[in-house]
């Protein structure tokens, strides 16, 4: 429709009284009369399920990197306490992409949405440990409750001193990484 701009998710409607909604309800009502045909099921079992393959190389170490971390954590993530092994990750302080080690003084467990968070810069460890939360998360997608309910919080540190996050690693991702 002319008049309504690509950006809009929701909230337009159309009066079928005005000349635009009265237009779209006929094309609909068009469409309807001649339905798009389903495929047979034998068409979808003969398509191809997978695309071509390609070579992917593995980052070496990564797996020792994971165990190390989570052991060092004992299971657990650093800022929610969850304990539920298939949702964590040994996450790199530093991205292994931009010089960053396989050093587990270079990693931290995280749960997986605090993960991704924390690697695109909405959460982040301070060099004395704390959490802390952009307020992006609001801004941006006016939601983060059970994040701001983490803020200013210490995480829980590994026992072993050389396995706690490194400060300049730390340092390094709240200038590079962190959204303040």
């Amino acid at each position: 429709m002319p008049d309504w701009p690509r950006s809009i998710v929701r909230g337009k409607g159309f009066d079928t009284a005005d000349e635009d909604g009265q237009r779209l309800w006929q094309e609909v009502q068009a469409r309807l009369k001649d339905p798009v045909p389903v495929p047979d099921e034998s068409v979808l079992i003969t398509a191809n399920k997978y695309g071509k393959p390609r070579v992917v190389l593995p980052r070496l170490g990564q797996g020792a990197f994971r165990v190390i971390v989570a052991d060092s954590y004992l299971w657990r993530c650093a800022l929610s306490s969850s304990h539920i092994l298939h949702i964590l990750d040994a996450a790199h302080i530093r991205p292994y992409a931009s010089g960053g080690t396989h050093s587990p003084a270079n990693g931290i467990l995280l749960r997986q949405d605090v993960h991704t968070l924390f690697d695109r810069g909405y959460i982040t460890v301070t060099p004395d440990f704390r959490i802390e939360v952009s307020k992006r998360i609001k801004e941006e997608f006016n939601n983060g409750l059970e994040y701001y309910a983490m803020q200013g919080k210490q995480i829980h540190l590994p026992q072993v001193e050389q396995f706690k996050p490194s400060t300049e690693a730390l340092v390094w991702h709240n200038e590079n990484v962190f959204r303040s």
